[in-house]
């Protein structure tokens, strides 16, 4: 690498740096043949491409220096390199692209110098350089950018990188030309969008965003839940498939981008699969209709999830719910049992396993529990076919839930959720026909603020990514609604429709800088649409 950084290597050096490669390419041993494309120069480790119309793909996968120099393909795709996830320097001179679209690089987990000289960029999107974690030294030379919004977040990325980064020279506006972009003092004029009219486009100062959510991978299965959780650095999901008598556990592929099968517990009928993690262990609960539910534990010998416990059949014969919580640091869940004999059940952890620990609600068909902590104690609010919603509150003394109160006038509620904004606490009812509610607690009591027609829902889920607060709310009969939190009116707004068949839950899952959610359909295929956030002043 002397010779790149060497003084005989200057902006107009191309075809003394293109003869240094060279050399190193000729003193190279090659160890066995290689297939090299016509346009190309090859030996074991390095390629140098003159001419070619793209990215060669048969060419080995551990190369560790690839140059592409006159090229004449008109883009840098998303994941162009991905098939070369060795390359250690990627040198991109003198060809015809005019854009590096975003995750171009993704996958060179590796690359340690990126040269682009020469070219003709006119963009370079936000998230182009996006997953070089090991990049030490980017080239820019010979391209010329108009310093406005659009290059403001590379005005940005200069500032925060730890990479070394050659000078990016300002072709215009008039009062920066031929400056540096990294001594623009500031963005102070307003980057304005014209001939846009979206509802998903939110302005501020000089940035305007525009957001969405787009499907980004289907799963041609049926499901009733999606639960997530980490272990060891990684994203996993437990899918919940009655029809087809699984629990699907998914992980996060960080090279495809994408989730992947990983494990498969099978059952009879099961409705839901809760992940709890315990120091170092993890156990899925794995709540059925016949049969009886069961914990399973994830075995590193085996590299699967085997049987730990079984949930006695007496007390559980009709799962709707898992919850999980903690109360003083011991760990707990309950399962809502939505059976005509229903007994929804708490369970606890005493460091050897669960066992039933309190029966609550007994004979009212629970339809949903969640655990929630008003005003500093913690409560559980069930609700019922039967009733109107209970809230139990943890008495620290005999250390069980005890009645506190109720929600009026909201009988048949199928679900219930919290959330807070800004310290403020809410809690989503879900209802099949009429009104599903969004309530908010006023330190005496949960009162309505929202009401919002229901169409056969099963499910309203409260999720937000990066301060952007949403609900999604499920429909047998139409579009599902996706709206999002008015931080003006403090109330949410209708944002997109999306189709989903019979959807039944809708869970939010983040990695690698990513922000996706499920949504499980009954009747069709599970979806998972990602969260996207498009900076309009690029």
């Amino acid at each position: 690498m002397a010779l790149l950084r060497g003084s005989g290597c200057n902006g107009g050096s191309l075809w003394l740096l293109l003869l240094a490669v060279a050399c190193l390419l000729q003193r190279a041993q090659v160890k066995k043949p290689v297939r090299c494309p016509a346009t190309c120069s090859c030996t074991k480790e390095s390629i140098i491409c003159v001419g070619s119309s793209g990215v060669p793909r048969i060419i080995p996968s551990d190369i560790s220096s690839l140059s592409l120099v006159n090229g004449t393909f008109s883009e840098i795709k998303d994941r162009m390199f991905s098939h070369l996830p060795s390359l250690q320097l990627l040198l991109l001179n003198s060809n015809t692209f005019t854009i590096i679209r975003d995750d171009a690089f993704a996958g060179l987990f590796h690359l340690e110098y990126l040269f682009i000289e020469g070219n003709k960029i006119d963009t370079i999107l936000r998230n182009a350089f996006r997953g070089l974690r090991d990049l030490t030294h980017l080239d820019l030379r010979g391209n010329k950018f108009e310093c406005d919004c659009k290059t403001k977040w590379l005005f940005l990325w200069l500032k925060m990188t730890n990479s070394t980064v050659s000078d990016v020279l300002c072709v215009g506006p008039a009062e920066y030309q031929d400056k540096k972009l990294n001594d623009v003092t500031s963005f102070d004029y307003e980057c304005t969008t014209t001939g846009i009219q979206n509802q998903r486009i939110y302005c501020l100062f000089f940035q305007c965003l525009f957001l969405d959510f787009v499907v980004h991978q289907i799963l041609h299965y049926q499901s009733v839940s999606v639960d997530t959780f980490n272990s060891k650095n990684d994203v996993y999901v437990a899918i919940a498939q009655p029809s087809m008598e699984n629990c699907m556990v998914l992980e996060w592929d960080h090279i495809e981008m994408n989730f992947r099968s990983y494990d498969n517990i099978t059952g009879q009928s099961i409705v839901g699969c809760k992940a709890i993690l315990i120091d170092d262990q993890v156990f899925v609960v794995v709540a059925q209709l016949f049969g009886g539910s069961h914990i399973y534990k994830y075995d590193e010998s085996w590299t699967k999830f085997v049987k730990f416990q079984d949930i006695e059949v007496s007390r559980i014969s009709k799962p709707n719910d898992i919850e999980l919580f903690e109360i003083d640091s011991e760990r707990f869940f309950v399962i809502a049992d939505s059976s005509k004999a229903g007994l929804s059940t708490v369970y606890k952890w005493n460091n050897k396993g669960f066992y039933s620990y309190q029966s609550l609600h007994e004979w009212f068909r629970d339809t949903d529990a969640e655990f929630v902590d008003i005003d500093g104690k913690s409560h559980l609010i069930l609700s019922s076919r039967s009733q109107v919603p209970i809230i139990l509150q943890w008495n620290k003394n005999s250390k069980k839930f005890v009645p506190h109160s109720e929600i009026p006038n909201m009988e048949d509620v199928l679900a219930v959720k919290s959330f807070r904004i800004q310290n403020n606490l809410y809690i989503t009812l879900t209802r099949f026909i009429g009104d599903s509610r969004v309530m908010k607690w006023n330190s005496k009591q949960f009162v309505e603020i929202q009401a919002l027609p229901s169409r056969g829902a099963m499910t309203l889920q409260p999720f937000s990514f990066k301060n952007n607060h949403y609900l999604a709310l499920g429909s047998d009969y139409t579009f599902s609604q996706i709206y999002q939190w008015d931080s003006e009116k403090k109330l949410f707004r209708i944002f997109k429709e999306i189709y989903v068949q019979a959807p039944r839950s809708f869970t939010a899952v983040s990695t690698d800088r990513r922000d996706f959610f499920f949504a499980s359909s009954f009747k069709g295929n599970t979806q998972i649409f990602e969260h996207i956030i498009v900076d309009l002043s690029l």
